[in-house]
């Protein structure tokens, strides 16, 4: 009877250690990131015109869940706040809006288990304008903008839940812009997003 308890609890010993030694599939990291705008848009009046739209780049703050299915390939949801941007016309400010980009990214993270993890990305961005301000009610946008983004990153592992993480985001976000309900450009924000922040593995 002792042996067999014995060996009861050897094996319940045993498969303690193994769920302890796994990781937790979750991942949440906080961010600082940079938006730094493609500002790019048709000219206003079409082609030879030299007015253009322009929308201002701006520092804002992120979160992003990360789920691993396995220990390389993880998907991360990416989130903010709606953020608000000025937008110009020829140098002079014409208005605001306020976007929300959500944005979906599959990884392949290339040495989870070392202490410098490189990883890149994919996958797609919905940005849904709201509170769009410009000249004075007589300019808008004419719909939200869907996507595709790419991602390269990695995280610097201090212990085994803590990590600093960098990342670099290249995201698509367009739209035209109306004026008295008629198209008077396309605005190509397009950002390259830059980030630094901290990660915490459950």
């Amino acid at each position: 009877m002792s042996k067999s308890v014995a060996a009861v609890l050897a094996a319940l010993t045993l498969v303690s250690g193994n769920v302890l030694a796994q990781e937790s599939p979750w991942l949440v990291r906080v961010r600082a990131v940079n938006i730094d705008t493609a500002d790019k848009s048709d000219p206003v009046g079409g082609v030879g015109a030299s007015d253009r739209i322009h929308v201002k780049n701006k520092t804002i703050p992120e979160v992003d869940i990360s789920y691993f299915f396995t220990k390389n390939i993880a998907t991360e949801l990416i989130l903010t706040y709606p953020q608000k941007h000025d937008v110009t016309l020829d140098g002079a400010n014409i208005g605001s809006i306020k976007h929300l980009p959500p944005t979906l990214t599959v990884q392949y993270h290339f040495a989870p288990d070392a202490t410098i993890r490189p990883y890149v990305g994919a996958g797609v961005n919905w940005t849904t304008f709201s509170k769009v301000k410009l000249l004075n009610g007589a300019g808008s946008l004419e719909h939200d903008s869907f996507g595709l983004a790419l991602q390269a990153g990695v995280d610097f592992a201090i212990d085994k839940n803590w990590s600093i993480n960098l990342d670099v985001k290249k995201v698509q976000i367009r739209s035209d812009v109306l004026i008295g309900g008629a198209k008077a450009s396309r605005v190509k924000v397009d950002p390259v997003l830059l980030g630094v922040g901290v990660g915490y593995r459950f």
